[in-house]
């Protein structure tokens, strides 16, 4: 049994937090708001994300980050990436010589386009190679009800990593290692600007032909990208990468695929976001890859109609007709083009 503090309560964090309880962890989940830590000890259920589950007993909340973190083995952090670097902080002060960090939040910071790692470590220079990324298709909503999951933990330290995976891993949730924190992160980041287009083709009333080519277009964008920043190609094509983009492009539990869905219907982008409720982080992706696309100089086209979508105004079908409209290519120029 490992002492173990979850940081942020949201439904990720939360689903989270149960699976780490489950495997006999003493867990303490920090949240923010004082009405949240009670709902979650006196009624063992999170009543705004998973209200319909229980939480196991050995899931307790505080809203104190010292006694969250201070004593923890492992510290997972699960907060939007917007939020990342502040709780970072918030927690540096109580983070032990020995702790772990795992982060299980898929974007990049906006300003600074650094991924998550990065901002960690940035933040904790002392934590070395004391960081690893959880990602892969892990819907909470399903997690939560002990559906089997399968994730990928990242770090640049195999120790880290297996050690990391010693506490997650059980008969409902597996979990492979991996080396890769630079595919890894990536894949969990880019996979969710092509939800938004996914959504945004159902939500025009097109079918599973148009969904089919997008994944599989969008796919080879983010290896494109990936690869230029420093990751293995070979990563897109596991959990982290096709895994992931499977369950997000097609699923009703994916925020990313709701909002764009919203959009393709017709909604303005602020509309959307006020009646998701939650935060969508493909929209700030898109954001923040197509600086990068221009940065590292690569073609990434349905990353850029989705920009001009969100970001310019663009009718989402005049997107989609210059999409179909581009010069005629190869395929195989296509995937391998930079």
């Amino acid at each position: 049994m490992a002492k173990v503090a979850v940081v942020g309560a949201g439904s990720w964090g939360t689903a989270l937090a149960a699976v780490l309880a489950d495997n006999g962890n003493e867990v303490l989940l920090w949240a923010r708001h004082a009405e949240v830590v009670t709902t979650i000890n006196e009624k063992r259920c999170n009543q705004k994300y998973l209200p319909t589950h229980s939480l196991p007993d050995g899931l307790q909340a505080t809203s104190s980050m010292m006694d969250a973190v201070d004593g923890a083995e492992l510290i997972l952090v699960a907060v939007p990436s917007h939020a990342l670097r502040a709780v970072v902080r918030e927690v540096r002060p109580y983070l032990g010589e020995e702790a772990l960090v795992v982060h299980a939040t898929k974007g990049f910071e906006l300003d600074s386009l650094k991924r998550m790692s990065e901002v960690i470590v940035e933040e904790v220079p002392s934590i070395g190679n004391r960081v690893a990324v959880l990602s892969g298709p892990s819907h909470a909503e399903e997690v939560i009800a002990k559906q089997p999951t399968t994730v990928v933990i990242a770090s640049h330290s195999e120790q880290t990593a297996c050690v990391a995976q010693s506490l997650f891993i059980n008969s409902y949730f597996r979990v492979y290692t991996n080396p890769d924190v630079i595919g890894v992160e990536i894949g969990g980041a880019l996979k969710n600007i092509i939800a938004l287009g996914a959504g945004l083709s159902d939500g025009l009333g097109f079918g599973d032909n148009a969904k089919a080519a997008l994944m599989t277009r969008g796919l080879a964008e983010m290896t494109r990208l990936g690869t230029k920043m420093g990751a293995d190609a070979i990563t897109f094509l596991g959990l982290a990468g096709v895994g992931d983009l499977m369950v997000t492009c097609t699923s009703h539990h994916s925020r990313n695929w709701r909002a764009g869905h919203l959009l393709g219907q017709g909604k303005a982008l602020e509309d959307v976001l006020q009646e998701m409720g939650m935060v969508v982080e493909g929209v700030k992706t898109t954001r923040a890859t197509q600086r990068l696309a221009t940065s590292f100089e690569v073609e990434m086209p349905i990353t850029t109609a989705l920009y001009k979508v969100l970001f310019e105004g663009m009718e989402p079908r005049l997107a989609v007709e210059a999409l179909m409209n581009r010069g005629k290519t190869s395929e195989a120029a296509e995937l391998l083009k930079g």
